[in-house]
């Protein structure tokens, strides 16, 4: 049995950021009277953010294609294969927030600078190691680099483009850039793995020494006090809360570690949310989280990542191990998103700007959710590509292409300049822990009732169905939560 179908773990996109806000009552947004002149300078900036992010996406996508190699040359099990992904989400789900908010208060260029390095050196690393716990050390090394790098990057572009047409616009490039690295990862990975898994580890290496060089400079840093309470709490809580989740389904949800696990995660956010309510400098201001357009974004990401990544860990399995596609093959089939999302993303900031993001949220989560309902109903043991799974994947194409920056634009809009770390961190946190809760409930669902390791053996299409079901409950969940304000608006017009 094939194991690549652990190669989606996360998306390409592990960083982006923000425009203009919720819709007003017109359903469009406020932006401001004057565009921005974009300089070589604003040009210099936005190259940099958005290689970053093209380095993101390929590495991710990359390695992933990598793991059956990986796991034949250093003798490592599907379960340890599984946490190469696993231990880059610990790492980078874990401490979000902690480096949004470091780089609003010790300078955004200063901590971009240094995660970068530790990324580069982790990934030389990775491609180097022998052994399969240095690899997976590896990983999750990276992962926390990305986890200050992914909302530094945000908040740089957020702070040096001005909300409205500006940063939309820089917005939409950076949404390309990220789409762009993920699909060529799947080609550049099909094919890189051929001459050897560690090309795979050692080829984003010199692009970040590239990033380095080029690197961007930032304004003053906030020199605020500094939470350590809140900060050793908020870590701890979310290094335990990334863990459970992504571990739970080898173990058993309903296992005495995992529920102790869960518990003792709750309790140490729980603690974190006192501390902050308490200290005269909290690490997170949480009236933040009183902003209904910022909370509905949040919600919306996690239904966005959740339901696409768990989707395509659905047809990755379904395409290699049910159907006996190649991983070139299967990269090839997805592709088309990967297209729509890089040659549409440059015209979503011009339809923020004359429909608002919510309307353009709700646009996203329609088209995802009737991608995953043509698959549901046209998913057969033996599919006609052109009839049943092209057709759900442009529409997920356009759904992520119109959400991504919309969501972030959301997310991060009306933050002042100090904040935009926070922002950033907090709404890629929604996402990978998201994502990451979403991916390990369809994981256990798919493999219910086998008892194989890949639990796949000998399964058809309907060993599928109730993850397609939970997959299509998500997107639709989030549909709902997007559409409520309208909803009441249109219900009590007063």
């Amino acid at each position: 049995m094939r194991i690549d179908c652990t190669c989606i773990y996360i998306l390409p996109v592990t960083i982006s950021d923000a425009t203009p806000d919720l819709a007003t009552s017109s359903g469009a947004t406020t932006t401001p009277s004057t565009d921005q002149a974009w300089t070589p300078r604003l040009w210099g900036v936005l190259a940099v953010l958005c290689l970053v992010m093209f380095l993101d996406g390929l590495d991710v996508s990359m390695v992933g294609v990598a793991l059956p190699s990986i796991g034949t040359e250093l003798g490592l099990s599907t379960t340890s294969l599984q946490w190469i992904i696993n231990g880059y989400v610990l790492g980078f789900g874990g401490l979000l927030l902690l480096g949004g908010r470091t780089a609003d208060l010790l300078g955004r260029r200063r901590v971009f600078l240094i995660a970068l390095t530790v990324f580069a050196i982790a990934s030389l690393v990775g491609g180097l190691v022998d052994n399969g716990t240095l690899l997976i050390a590896s990983r999750f090394v990276k992962g926390l680099a990305a986890a200050f790098t992914a909302p530094t990057a945000m908040s740089i572009l957020t702070t040096t483009f001005k909300e409205g047409p500006a940063r939309n616009r820089a917005l939409s490039i950076f949404s390309v850039f990220g789409a762009s690295g993920y699909s060529s990862g799947l080609i550049l990975g099909g094919l890189l793995t051929s001459a050897g898994w560690r090309w795979t580890f050692l080829m984003p290496v010199p692009f970040a020494v590239l990033a380095l060089v080029a690197g961007p400079r930032d304004r003053a840093a906030d020199n605020g006090g500094h939470d350590i309470v809140g900060a050793a709490t908020l870590v701890s809580g979310m290094l335990l809360a990334v863990y459970t989740v992504v571990s739970a389904p080898a173990r058993g949800w309903a296992d005495p570690l995992t529920l102790g696990s869960f518990a003792l995660a709750a309790a140490l956010l729980a603690s974190f949310f006192v501390v902050e309510n308490r200290v005269a400098h909290p690490l997170v201001r949480l009236s933040i989280l009183r902003v209904g357009s910022i909370v509905r974004a949040n919600l919306s990401i996690v239904a966005l990542f959740g339901s696409y990544l768990s989707f395509q860990f659905i047809m990755t399995i379904f395409l290699q191990s049910v159907l006996g596609w190649s991983p070139l093959e299967m990269a090839l089939g997805l592709l088309p998103a990967g297209i729509i999302v890089a040659f549409g993303s440059p015209f979503v900031g011009r339809l923020i700007d004359a429909f608002g993001t919510a309307r353009m949220i709700i646009a996203a989560l329609t088209s995802l959710s009737l991608g995953y309902l043509w698959f549901l109903f046209a998913g057969s043991d033996q599919p006609h590509y052109a009839v049943a799974i092209l057709p759900s994947v442009l529409l997920l194409g356009v759904g992520f292409a119109l959400g991504f920056t919309s969501i972030m634009a959301q997310a991060t809009s009306g933050v002042d300049d100090s904040e935009q770390g926070l922002a950033s961190g907090l709404v890629q946190t929604s996402a990978q822990v998201g994502a990451a809760l979403v991916l390990a409930l369809t994981t256990a669902l798919v493999t219910a009732g086998s008892h194989t390791a890949t639990g796949i053996s000998g399964a058809g299409f309907h060993q599928f169905h109730s993850g397609l079901v939970l997959v299509t409950g998500v997107a639709l969940l989030g549909l709902l939560i997007t559409v409520s304000p309208l909803l009441r608006r249109v219900l009590n017009p007063a």
